[in-house]
């Protein structure tokens, strides 16, 4: 019984093991003013899809992906295989390895603040990921005065700095004691809403309709909760992995069809939700 248990045991410490501080990124230093603070950058995000590999049906060996001619249907080695930018149908334009690193962002090692926002102001639309700022141990106090000038005054300073031959542009905002650092999208690499061909039609919305969507709106209101943010298709599929790995045999049920949603009255439709919601409240609230 005592191996049983330990094995269970050893088994649970493999599936959740204890948090360890990744490695860092980049190192380097904030720079504002005169003020300098050599920091460390961490991933702020571990994505945890379920990736598979490509096999061969018949024998399940792994595949491998070859560069192939289309005209003459030979195999080409890559260091015979240049970069083009197509310019049109068919027409490339050949720009070699040397050009590119001759436009290269130089490399640095200091995050540049260059103007301190309000971070409400930040289209969260912009945003891209996530990373952590640590400091060095020296740095502690500068670090953490940083910190806390940025709580208090409920503010975000945008940066630039180099990455890997790469150029980008963060915000920087206080996480409880620790700075994030959100790069952003570039400008024009966001689509604006004007963009995407739609104009609001001629709607008349009455004032009661208004304000029974905002009754709705607060019946559903509810402190943000972290845990609610769960990939269920991914569960489901580590799920099924588990029970092939175990050489269960799978049956798949068929879905049913979606019913086509009838159009109802839409003010009687707000007043029902909220009857539901609220039922639902109070059953959660009894039990």
């Amino acid at each position: 019984m005592a191996r049983t248990r330990e094995k269970s045991k050893e088994s649970s410490t493999e599936k959740n093991p204890p948090a360890r501080r990744s490695r860092p990124m980049w190192s380097g230093s904030i720079s504002f003013g005169l003020v300098n603070i050599p920091v460390r950058l961490y991933p702020g995000i571990r994505v945890k899809d379920v990736r598979f590999h490509l096999l061969h049906d018949k024998d399940k060996s792994r595949l491998q992906e070859k560069l192939v001619c289309p005209v003459d249907q030979q195999e080409i080695p890559r260091p015979e295989a240049v970069k083009g930018y197509e310019v049109g149908q068919g027409r490339h334009v050949v720009v070699t390895q040397e050009e590119m690193d001759s436009l290269a962002p130089k490399a640095s090692r200091t995050i540049e603040l260059l103007n301190v926002v309000d971070i409400r102001q930040i289209d969260p639309v912009y945003f891209n990921r996530p990373f952590y700022l640590l400091p060095e141990e020296q740095a502690a106090k500068a670090y953490l005065l940083l910190v806390e000038a940025l709580r208090r005054s409920g503010k975000g300073a945008i940066a630039k700095f180099v990455m890997r031959e790469k150029e980008y542009i963060g915000a920087i905002r206080p996480i409880r004691q620790v700075l994030c650092l959100d790069t952003l999208h570039f400008a024009e690499d966001v689509i604006s809403t004007q963009d995407l061909g739609w104009t609001a039609p001629a709607v008349q919305l009455r004032d009661p309709e208004i304000k029974m969507a905002l009754q709705l709106l607060e019946s559903f209101e509810s402190k943000f909760e972290p845990r609610q943010l769960h990939d269920d298709y991914r569960e489901a599929m580590r799920r099924l992995i588990e029970k092939k790995v175990e050489g269960e045999q799978i049956s798949v049920a068929p879905q049913a069809e979606e019913e086509t949603p009838q159009v109802i009255d839409l003010m009687e439709a707000l007043k029902k939700s909220v009857s539901e919601v609220q039922r639902q409240k109070s059953r959660k609230a009894a039990a």
